[in-house]
């Protein structure tokens, strides 16, 4: 005999309906992220969004962000399609480009053979892959080198994390650094409740690496609070308060 559920008390089947709703949502959710991670957007009618070229001021340091667009003007433009290490004058060696899979053990091997020995990196990155950014980075921090942005260079994403690993860190009044959410694993569809555990797990690795390399991790917030379609860049105040800048 079946016992009949108390009065007030929603059915089996509402229950039911809820949980896929929900389900659905988030999955919805998850597919637009998606979209933003390959290139993709959904129409904006909201105000005018502030181009990447724009400049920035404190409370008003979000802009629109396409790794694919022409950088700034610098030494490379645009940037190469994945990590290059080429020497500048004795020890300093440039390190730019988009950090592609497998480029942190490619970019090691190359840096241990180089000769002379890299002392100092000069950056410029529009970003790429966290996992090879904070594998790279270890490796840049194990090996004593500095690293380096010059004037009206950028360095945004993933390469914050390179930046991080500079013993010294030297950072021009006008060089961008900028943070974003990031993607972790290789979907982020199905089934959801995996993909928020990637995501977790990556963004505890971040946390742990930055304090690692004497960063402070609240520097995250900005990172968590930012679409993967936008940068939010750091003002010098900033990158003092979160320890980016520190004393040679």
């Amino acid at each position: 005999m079946t016992t009949p559920a108390p009065s007030g008390w929603p059915s089996v089947s509402r229950i039911l309906a809820g949980v896929l709703v929900f389900q659905l949502g988030l999955g919805l959710l998850l597919v637009i992220g998606d979209m933003a991670g390959a290139g993709l957007s959904l129409p904006s009618f909201g105000p005018h969004q502030p181009q990447l070229t724009e400049p920035v001021a404190p409370g008003d340091q979000r802009r629109t962000y396409d790794p694919d667009r022409p950088r700034p003007s610098g030494p490379s433009n645009p940037l190469p399609g994945r990590l290059t290490l080429t020497q500048m004058d004795g020890t300093t060696y440039r390190l730019e480009g988009t950090i592609a899979a497998n480029d942190a053990a490619r970019i090691s091997d190359q840096i241990a053979k180089a000769d002379p020995a890299p002392e100092r990196l000069v950056l410029q990155s529009p970003g790429g892959s966290v996992a090879d950014a904070l594998e790279l980075g270890r490796f840049i921090r194990a090996r004593g080198i500095a690293t380096e942005m010059r004037s009206d260079e950028v360095c945004y994403s993933a390469c914050p994390y390179l930046l991080a690993a500079g013993i010294p860190r030297t950072i021009a009044d006008t060089a961008s650094v900028g943070v974003h959410q990031h993607y972790f694993g290789q979907s982020t569809i199905l089934p959801a409740a995996f993909a928020v555990e990637d995501i977790q797990r990556g963004q505890g690795e971040v946390m742990m690496y930055l304090n690692d390399m004497g960063i402070d991790p609240l520097v995250m917030q900005h990172a968590l609070t930012t679409p993967p379609d936008e940068i939010y860049v750091l003002l010098p105040e900033e990158l003092e308060r979160y320890h980016f800048i520190a004393d040679e």
